[in-house]
């Protein structure tokens, strides 16, 4: 098939049964593979659904400009989006953005605005909100993405991901298990699904140390996954359970998808593989489990599947737990 833009591209990734994985004879795993998107990951929807919909309702014009807060993956998609129509971006990063996903934006035309002040909460995520919401305040022809609060964040998985899994599978889903930072992905996919399979359950993956299910906040090493403030679309009645899982944790569920099925993905990935055998060992019952893997781990090679990296957070963790007990 050919296609006349890369934005094309975007969507339709393969649903993979995770059985090395999971080895369990009565419970099927499924994983949409969403770092198969053209830029990485499963950002490249709502980058794609969001600036679309604008050029077709005329909100956003060439030579206008986008700003958003990003760690990386949703601005590299916005970067594309943006070039693709006409329209010049603006990333807000911080200083734990990676050195690659920074010349990542810098490629694909992205202007880059870095800010340095930690918010209240000890991250950055509050600090470049509010720096991307200024850059729209002060010029009327820049339009600020909000994806914490745009309802078309959600949306774009509910058309996408949501439609293409319920025709992938065959038969019924038990339980949908995805990671949450807007909440948009699992909200959106959840809200698809739930049309066809009213019984399913909703577990959130969610960062020790986010506080988008009320839990406090602490240092996060893996972009992208959890929050430091809870997002304006969050429903949380629509979410039956939540697991936390720490940024260990999540490089050995890194590791163990790509041993098991030389699945190479990033770091909330991991975090779901992780999830995943508390939920599957839970089970009772024969289920299908449907989950999605966000991004591809070229990204993660010097964090999560870095020996020197993973040794560095234990020692941090430890020496945090002494300086507590003292």
């Amino acid at each position: 098939m050919t296609y006349d833009s890369v934005l094309d591209c975007v969507g339709s990734t393969p649903l993979v049964r995770l059985r090395r994985c999971f080895p369990h004879p009565d419970v099927e795993v499924l994983a949409k593979l969403e770092m198969l998107n053209p830029c990485g990951s499963m950002k490249d929807r709502p980058a794609r659904y969001i600036v679309e919909q604008g050029v077709s309702e005329g909100t956003l014009r060439p030579g206008m400009r986008l700003v958003e807060s990003t760690s990386g993956n949703l601005g590299v998609a916005l970067a594309v989006a943006a070039r693709m129509h006409g329209l010049a971006f603006t990333a807000v990063v911080d200083p734990n953005t990676s050195p690659m996903n920074l010349r990542l934006l810098e490629l694909f035309g992205a202007d880059v605005d870095m800010v340095t002040e930690p918010d209240e909460a000890g991250g950055y995520l509050q600090t470049r909100v509010g720096r991307a919401q200024s850059h729209a305040a002060a010029d009327s022809g820049v339009v600020w993405i909000n994806q914490y609060a745009n309802q078309r964040n959600w949306r774009a998985y509910y058309e996408t991901v949501g439609a293409e899994i319920l025709q992938q599978v065959d038969g019924a889903i038990d339980y949908l298990v995805a990671p949450v930072s807007t909440t948009g992905s699992l909200q959106g996919t959840a809200r698809r699904l739930r049309e066809s399979n009213p019984e399913l359950t909703v577990v959130a993956v969610d960062a020790v140390g986010s506080v988008i299910f009320g839990t406090p906040p602490s240092k996060r090493r893996i972009p992208g996954f959890g929050a430091s403030r809870v997002p304006e679309i969050f429903t949380a009645d629509e979410i039956d359970d939540v697991v936390h899982v720490d940024d260990l944790g999540s490089a050995a569920g890194c590791r163990r998808l790509v041993e098991t099925e030389g699945l190479l993905a990033g770091g909330s990935s991991g975090a779901v593989i992780a999830a995943l055998e508390t939920v599957v060992d839970r089970l009772s019952a024969s289920a299908r489990v449907v989950t999605l893997l966000p991004d591809r781990g070229e990204r993660y090679l010097e964090t999560v599947y870095d020996d020197s990296w993973t040794e560095s957070v234990k020692r941090e963790l430890i020496e945090n737990d002494l300086s507590e007990a003292s």
